[in-house]
């Protein structure tokens, strides 16, 4: 794989203008990070991909690369882009084995992270540098948020996410509390009491959006997410209807498919597709089929009975005038998208959000509550990693300066 990698690396013009960096949304520094390969200081390169990202080695398996780094490579405009992502993985996933540097020297302060997906991953990696005593709150029985439950094993291996828990967390000092969940037990108002300077919430959106046609109660219909979460607890049957046509879909496709069932269609309420072309791509590979312009109007035991639809003169997707259709299957997933749960906004005094339950944050995380912050899916909806650790990195830093402007105990 090396001899690969540095062929691949050898391509690279080093632009003096680099487009891949441009593309990158966390503008990752890649000219430089190839050089120092080709000169033989993996280590180096991959302490700069680190510092830049506390998720690189992940970023580099997840991320859509087709639509930013390698989607701006000079070289694509004719040929094949320099494919930064298979050197990425293969200089973090190095380094990360490396990795084994003890936690910073404490500042003496606490600061409590509510969720280990990729905004309080990277909140705790950064605030952990800095000499925070951090703990993260998850409420699942492992970390990763997600990373973990939300991204099936063939696009992101486990192990993969263990290996930085062990490397970037518990070498770090970061203290981890599984099975908890904030709003029962435990507030945010007991974090406070017991003295933490600030909460970071970065609780993800794990409340699957419902359709609200009649049918969605059945027993042979489920939701994305949930079935991502655990898919080996789940019987589909032969076939199988998605509803929702984006990346989760795309991931709902391919996991039934790798668990046995026989045919599988995504559906999608108009002539476009969401997901990344390459995800696409690979479903259809894979046997699933596609069907367009079909809009979900009643759920039944058989299946799923679909409107035909057209685009209007103003761009918007109606019924086209056709009788209804029905499409036979065993079972149904609904997949598209989630929105947060409202348990912390109950149970937290100021805490606010709109009408979406998102939470309310300004530009710099900052809550309706003093001292707690946000960042991720849980403020702008369900969104990439890398957008999560291009927002998290300025969040950690607002932290920071907050913390730091606290009276002195």
């Amino acid at each position: 794989m090396a001899i690969h990698v540095l062929e691949e690396a050898q391509r690279c013009l080093n632009c003096k203008v680099p487009q891949c960096q441009k593309g990158c949304p966390i503008h990752t520094n890649i000219p430089t990070v190839i050089r120092m390969l080709l000169d033989g200081k993996i280590d180096d390169a991959g302490r700069m991909l680190f510092e830049n990202n506390p998720l690189s080695v992940i970023c580099s398996v997840v991320c859509n690369h087709e639509n930013q780094c390698e989607g701006h490579c000079v070289l694509g405009r004719k040929g094949q882009p320099v494919h930064f992502s298979m050197i990425e993985n293969y200089i973090s996933t190095t380094y990360t084995t490396k990795n084994t540097e003890g936690p910073a020297p404490s500042n003496g302060m606490r600061v409590a992270i509510i969720g280990s997906g990729p905004a309080g991953l990277t909140i705790a990696v950064e605030l952990a540098r800095k000499g925070y005593q951090v703990t993260i709150f998850e409420g699942k029985d492992k970390i990763g948020g997600v990373l973990r439950y939300g991204i099936p094993e063939f696009r992101l291996p486990k192990s993969v996410i263990d290996e930085f828990e062990y490397h970037h967390l518990v070498l770090k000092g970061i203290r981890v509390r599984p099975n908890t969940s904030i709003g029962l037990s435990i507030s945010i108002e007991d974090m406070f009491r017991d003295g933490y300077k600030a909460v970071f919430i970065g609780s993800g959106v794990w409340q699957p959006n419902a359709l609200h046609i009649p049918g969605e109660t059945l027993g042979n219909v489920h939701f994305g997410i949930n079935y991502l979460n655990n898919p080996d607890s789940y019987n589909l049957g032969k076939t199988l209807n998605i509803i929702g046509a984006g990346n989760a879909a795309m991931d709902v496709a391919r996991t039934a498919i790798r668990k046995g069932v026989q045919h599988v269609r995504v559906f999608s309420r108009s002539k476009h597709i969401t997901a990344s072309q390459s995800e696409v791509d690979y479903a259809k590979l894979e046997g699933v089929e596609f069907v367009f312009n079909r809009m979900p109007v009643r759920i039944v035991d058989e299946g799923v009975i679909f409107q035909p639809t057209m685009e209007d003169e103003n761009g918007k997707t109606v019924s086209d005038g056709t009788e209804p259709i029905l499409y036979a299957a065993d079972s149904t997933i609904i997949s598209i998208s989630q929105g947060p749960r409202s348990r912390l906004v109950n149970t937290t005094n100021g805490l606010q959000a709109n009408a979406r339950g998102l939470l309310v944050a300004d530009e710099n995380g900052a809550t309706t509550r003093e001292g707690v912050f946000a960042s991720g899916d849980v403020v702008s909806g369900a969104r990439t990693v890398v957008e999560a650790v291009e927002r998290s990195k300025v969040v950690a830093a607002s932290m920071d300066a907050y913390m730091q402007s606290l009276p002195k105990d």
